[in-house]
């Protein structure tokens, strides 16, 4: 390979990733804006909070759904095809938005953007394992990634919030995320992307039901449902938790849910940071136990210490998510990335779904948000003696080991 030619890989890599980190940013706007849109749609449709929060479960069905039957997209039609798919079908669904009126049309919409996030999610997830040196550098790449997520997360509530300022209808968060989303298109037909790498066997749903039954899936997609359990405590149910609270400190309530988004995206950026130098069992359970004294503290301390304690935790959450991904996707051949990301895909959707309905029904069956609070905190006891149990035993060093071998070159997957 001539120096030229290096070059232009080297910048092209570069264009990738940055057009990687702006997609997650781009339908976290949306996603994440969903808790301060929920109470105008009550306002305008005069919905009860099960129906209105459809908004949530529309797109977190469609993803998991997405991700389970189409996953294996972009190991059979390649990455690039994958990622432009669905990106064309979420800017079309979310320029519908402008011209949309009524709640139903409004949930079918939010549940095609969900299918069509899954499509290209899967196929950005797969394409990380393209482009990376390692599994190491897989899964800093993938707490970069999932810091893009974070800015995302903060950036779509802030412009719902000045269009609702500014006498503007909320739609217009989802007609900026379809502006940006085909600039994004377009980019990504201009971009090229790396060869495909590894043997292609024909893959389709199949594919992906045999990926699921692989232990090493089953045992990643579990801990990212317990994490994913955890974390909507904070965005579904943090508020309802502090709401009333009118004692010391009660102005850190109002900001308690941003400080935790601002955390959380900080956060992702620092662990790529820490875990390119230090081994990602012992990050994942220092972090793990650090949620589990946040939640635990909050518990016992009552509303004063849970807004202090529960948007700290997002400091620590931060880089669960996103090593378990990597570690689930970067433990199966390249080939089969897209298959397994959407295996994982589908289960953390699954929790975010189930995990705050359960909340919601212990807190009313024993009559407050409270008791909520301690199922989360059951959550992240079990995934703190799960992450524990790695540091200590390292079940899948050798299968970590023997991918860098074989789809890495021999580098490092500590």
């Amino acid at each position: 390979m001539t120096q030229k030619s290096l070059g232009a890989r080297t910048t092209n890599i570069g264009l990738i990733k940055l057009m990687t980190f702006l997609m997650f940013m781009m339908f976290a706007m949306t996603t994440d804006a969903v808790g301060v849109i929920i109470p105008q749609i009550i306002k305008t449709f005069g919905l009860d909070l099960t129906a209105a929060g459809a908004f949530h479960y529309a797109t977190m069905g469609g993803i998991a759904l997405s991700g389970l039957c189409l996953g294996f997209l972009a190991d059979r039609v390649g990455r690039k095809a994958t990622i432009i798919l669905g990106l064309v079908g979420f800017a079309a669904a979310a320029l519908v938005f402008a011209v949309a009126e009524r709640f139903a049309v409004f949930v079918v919409l939010l549940f095609v953007s969900g299918v069509a996030i899954g499509v290209f999610k899967t196929g950005a997830l797969a394409l990380i394992g393209d482009i990376s040196r390692s599994t190491r550098d897989h899964t800093a790449t993938m707490n970069t990634v999932e810091g893009f997520f974070g800015v995302g997360a903060i950036i779509g509530p802030a412009i719902v919030a000045a269009l609702l300022a500014a006498g503007t209808s909320w739609k217009w968060l989802y007609v900026i995320a379809g502006v940006l989303c085909v600039g994004l298109t377009v980019t990504a037909l201009l971009i090229r992307y790396p060869a495909p790498q590894g043997q292609r066997e024909p893959v389709n749903l199949a594919s992906i039901l045999r990926v699921a039954r692989d232990p090493h899936a089953l045992v990643f997609s579990a801990a990212a449902m317990l994490y994913v359990g955890v974390e909507t405590a904070i965005y579904v149910w943090m508020p309802t938790l502090l709401a009333g609270y009118r004692g010391l400190g009660v102005s850190l309530v109002a900001f308690a849910l941003p400080i935790f988004f601002v955390l959380r995206a900080g956060g992702r950026f620092l662990g790529a940071w820490m875990l390119v130098r230090l081994k990602w069992s012992l990050v994942l359970a220092i972090c793990a136990a650090a949620i589990l004294v946040c939640f635990a503290g909050a518990l016992v301390g009552g509303q004063a210490t849970a807004a202090v304690l529960l948007p700290l935790s997002g400091l620590f959450m931060s880089v669960v998510y996103p090593t378990l991904n990597s570690k689930g996707i970067s433990g199966f051949p390249k080939a089969e990335h897209g298959a397994v990301a959407g295996v994982i895909l589908f289960f953390t959707c699954v929790s975010a779904v189930i995990a705050p309905l359960a909340m919601g029904v212990a807190s009313d069956a024993f009559g407050g948000p409270v008791y909520g609070l301690a199922v989360a905190c059951g959550l992240a006891l079990i995934l703190t003696l799960a992450a524990l149990a790695n540091a200590v035993w390292n079940p899948f060093e050798k299968r970590l080991t023997s991918c860098d071998d074989r789809e890495y070159g021999g580098r490092e997957c500590e």
